[in-house]
C-alpha cells in the first residue's frame, strides 16, 4: 500500500490542500483539533483529532511510515513545533510547513533537512499582480531570464485568432502551447498539441510566455488596449497638493490663523494712518509689539494710542501663544505626507493596491519589479510595510479605502487596475463595488479567503477577478511534497499540470547522461527552458552535470520521475527498408548499437527486415526511429 501523507490543520488552506492531494490520488491522514473522524467532507480520508504538536497524536496518524507531512495551521509557533516533532519521529519524511514570518521562511529549510517552508502571500502575490496587469493569469513562475505567465487564449467569434495555426501564433509572440481545448473534440496536452492545427471559433489555448508579450496579445484580443501611465501637468499636481494640504488642516488652525493675520492687518492700518508711519514701519512695529512686547519710543502719545498698544500687546501675546500651541499640536498629529503624495499620483495607467499586509506588500514588490506604477492605500499608520513601500518610491496614502474620497485621491477610477487586498473580505467586496460605481469597466482584483465565497462573488456580483488565496496557494503545498523544485501548478482540461525544475546535481544523479528526447517522451515532459540553449536545436542532447531543465508535466508523471520509476523497456526498433544512400549512415549506427564489427554490421543490413535494437523504453525507441527516419529509413516499433 502506498505510504500516506499526514496533513496537520484543516483551516481554509488545509481543506484546499486536502482536495489537491486527493486529486493527485495520494492517501491522506488528517490531524486537527476540531474535525471529527466521521466528517463527511473528509470524503474517506482518515482523521485523527488532537494537537499536532504532540508526539502520540502524530504517531497515531502514522507519521513514522508517512512519505511526507504537510503542516498548515494558522500559527507559526504551532507549525514549527509540529515540524520538529515530526522530524524526530520520522527523519526521512518530506516536511512542508506554512509560515507567516518572512524571516523564518528562509532559515527553516536550512535548519531542518528535507523541509520546505512556504508563504501564502509569496505564493499568491504573483498571480494577483499578473491578473491585475493582464486581466488573465492561470499561473506564474520565474526563469533565469525573467518571469513567465500562463494564460488562456479564447478564440471568440470574430477574433483574430480564428484560422491561425498554433505554431505561427506561438512563434510570433514567443509563447509555448501547453493545452489545446477544441470546441469539438478531445483536449490535447503538452507534447500531444499539434502545432499545425488552425484555431476555430470556441477553441481555447493555454499558453506560457513572458508577461509583456501576453499583455499586448490579451489586451488586443479584448480590445482594451491602454495607454501608458498618464501624468497631469506640473501645475495641476501642485494645485492638487495645495488643496489636499488645506483639507488636512484642523479647524482650530483654520480659525486662529486668520484671526492672527486680521489683527496684524488692522494694527498696520492704525500705525499707517494713526501714527503716520509708512507701510513698512507699520508692519515692523506691529510684529515687534506682538512678538516681543517691546515699547515704542516716544513720550507724548495720546490716550487712545496707549490703549491701542496695551490691547495689541495683550492680544498679540494671547494669539501668538495660542497659534503656536495649536499649530505645534497639529503638526505633531498631522499626516501631511498624504498631501505631498497626491502630487505623485498619475492621472491614469497605474495600479492601486488597497491594504499593506503581507499580501499587499508582496503585490507592491511584484508590480514594481514588473515596471508598473503603483499607488498604495492602508488605513493603519503604524503598518510595518508602509515605510518600506515609501522608500521604493510608491505614493502611499493613510486612509480607509472603503471611503470614496480616498479612492478618488488615488485615481482609482482611471487606474489600470485596483487590487482589494485588505485583511477584511467584507472591506474588499465594498472596495470592489465602490470602484465599479466610479468606473463600471474598471478591472478589480479582489482578495478573498473562502473559495466558495469567491465563486459566488464571481457569479452573482460579476466581479470576475475575485480570487481565493487559499485555493491559489494550496496546490503549491501539495506539489512541494515532490521536491522543492516545483514552481507552480495549474488546472486545465480537468488535468493538473506542474511546472518543475530538474537540476542535474552530480554524476550519480538519475538524470545524468539521459537523452533529453527520450526523457521527454517517456515521462510526458514539455521543455520550457534548458540553461540558455535554444530548445529547437537539442537533437540528440544528453543531460549532464550542471544542467537545469524547466519543464511542464502532469502531476502523476512527475511523481513517477521523482520516484525514478523507470518506464518498461520492452520496445524494439525494426528496420524494414532503407535507401542505398542511407547505408553509409546506418553502418556506424548498427556497429555502435550491436557492438559489432563493420563486416557484421554490413551483413545485418543485407537481411532486412532486421532488429536494430531491443530492450528500449518507448521514448528511446521513438528517438531512435526519428533519427532513422531523417535518413529516409522505414522502421517500426514493436512492443
Amino acid at each position: 500500500m502506498e505510504r500516506p501523507v499526514v496533513l496537520c490543520g484543516l483551516g481554509r488552506v488545509g481543506w484546499r490542500v486536502l482536495d489537491s492531494l486527493r486529486a493527485a490520488g495520494v492517501p491522506v491522514v488528517v490531524v486537527d483539533l476540531n474535525t471529527l473522524p466521521d466528517d463527511t467532507r473528509l470524503n474517506g480520508a482518515k482523521a485523527v483529532k488532537g494537537d499536532c504538536r504532540r508526539a502520540e497524536v502524530l504517531e497515531q496518524a502514522g507519521v513514522k511510515e508517512a512519505r511526507g507531512v504537510v503542516i498548515v495551521t494558522s500559527d507559526d509557533l504551532v507549525n514549527i513545533s509540529a515540524a520538529l516533532v515530526a522530524r524526530r519521529l520520522n527523519p526521512h519524511a518530506r516536511l512542508v510547513v506554512r509560515m507567516f514570518n518572512q524571516n523564518l521562511i528562509t532559515h527553516l529549510a536550512g535548519a531542518v533537512k528535507n523541509a520546505v517552508a512556504l508563504s501564502v502571500s509569496a505564493l499568491t502575490a504573483p498571480m494577483l499582480a499578473l491578473t491585475a496587469v493582464t486581466g488573465d493569469a492561470l499561473g506564474a513562475f520565474k526563469l533565469d531570464d525573467g518571469p513567465r505567465q500562463i494564460s488562456e487564449l479564447v478564440a471568440t467569434e470574430g477574433s483574430e485568432l480564428i484560422g491561425q495555426a498554433i505554431a505561427k501564433l506561438a512563434g510570433e509572440h514567443n509563447l509555448v502551447p501547453l493545452v489545446y481545448i477544441p470546441a469539438v473534440g478531445e483536449p490535447q496536452l503538452l507534447q500531444a498539441v499539434k502545432s499545425d492545427t488552425a484555431l476555430a471559433a470556441g477553441d481555447r489555448l493555454v499558453v506560457c510566455g513572458p508577461p509583456r508579450a501576453l499583455i499586448r496579445l490579451l489586451q488586443r484580443l479584448r480590445g482594451d488596449l491602454l495607454a501608458g501611465v498618464q501624468w497631469a501637468s506640473a501645475l495641476r499636481r501642485w494645485l492638487r497638493t495645495a488643496r489636499r494640504t488645506l483639507l488636512e488642516v484642523d479647524l482650530s488652525v483654520k480659525i486662529i490663523t486668520p484671526v492672527l493675520f486680521v489683527t496684524i492687518f488692522v494694527s498696520v492700518l492704525i500705525f499707517r494712518y494713526g501714527f503716520d508711519a509708512s507701510w513698512g514701519d507699520g508692519l515692523y512695529q506691529t510684529v515687534n509689539v506682538v512678538a516681543t512686547g517691546d515699547e515704542l519710543h516716544g513720550e507724548n502719545r495720546p490716550e487712545w494710542a496707549k490703549i491701542f498698544l496695551s490691547i495689541l500687546k495683550l492680544a498679540g501675546a494671547a494669539l501668538v501663544a495660542g497659534f503656536t500651541a495649536i499649530l505645534t499640536n497639529y503638526l505633531i498629529r498631522a499626516r501631511l505626507g498624504g498631501a505631498l503624495e497626491v502630487r505623485r499620483v498619475p492621472d491614469g495607467g497605474h495600479v492601486v493596491v488597497c491594504g499593506l499586509g503581507n499580501i499587499g506588500y508582496r503585490l507592491v514588490e511584484e508590480l514594481t519589479a514588473m515596471g508598473e506604477k503603483v499607488v498604495a492605500i492602508d488605513k493603519v499608520t503604524e503598518s510595518p510595510f508602509m515605510a518600506t513601500v515609501r522608500r521604493k518610491g510608491v505614493p502611499t496614502f493613510v486612509g480607509d479605502a472603503t471611503v470614496p474620497e480616498v479612492l478618488r485621491q488615488a485615481r482609482a477610477d482611471s487606474a489600470k487596475a485596483v487590487i482589494a487586498a485588505t485583511s477584511s473580505e467584507l472591506a474588499n467586496i465594498e472596495i470592489a463595488l465602490l470602484v465599479r460605481e466610479m468606473n463600471p469597466k474598471q478591472r478589480v482584483v479582489v482578495r478573498l479567503i473562502d473559495p466558495q465565497f469567491a465563486e459566488a462573488v464571481r457569479e452573482a456580483a460579476n466581479i470576475t477577478n475575485a480570487m481565493s488565496v487559499s485555493a491559489l496557494a494550496a496546490p503549491a503545498f501539495a506539489a512541494a511534497l515532490y521536491g522543492d523544485r516545483v514552481q507552480t501548478l495549474i488546472t486545465a482540461a480537468d488535468r493538473t499540470l506542474v511546472v518543475v525544475d530538474f537540476v542535474v546535481n552530480d554524476a550519480e544523479d538519475y538524470l545524468n547522461g539521459r537523452s533529453l528526447r527520450a526523457l521527454v517522451l517517456d515521462y510526458g515532459l514539455l521543455p520550457i527552458a534548458l540553461n540558455h540553449r535554444d530548445l529547437n536545436d537539442l537533437r540528440g542532447y544528453r543531460l549532464k552535470v550542471g544542467d537545469k531543465l524547466v519543464a511542464v508535466t502532469e502531476l502523476h508523471d512527475l511523481e513517477r520521475l521523482q520516484r525514478f520509476q523507470k518506464p518498461p523497456a520492452n520496445c524494439r526498433v525494426v528496420v524494414e527498408v532503407f535507401p542505398v544512400t542511407a547505408k553509409e549512415a546506418l553502418i556506424p549506427l548498427v556497429r555502435t548499437i550491436r557492438h559489432c564489427s563493420n563486416e557484421e554490421a554490413d551483413a545485418a543490413l543485407g537481411t532486412v527486415p532486421f532488429v536494430l535494437s531491443e530492450g528500449l523504453t518507448r521514448g528511446e525507441a521513438q528517438e531512435l526511429a526519428e533519427q532513422l527516419e531523417r535518413e529516409k529509413v522505414t522502421v517500426r516499433i514493436e512492443e
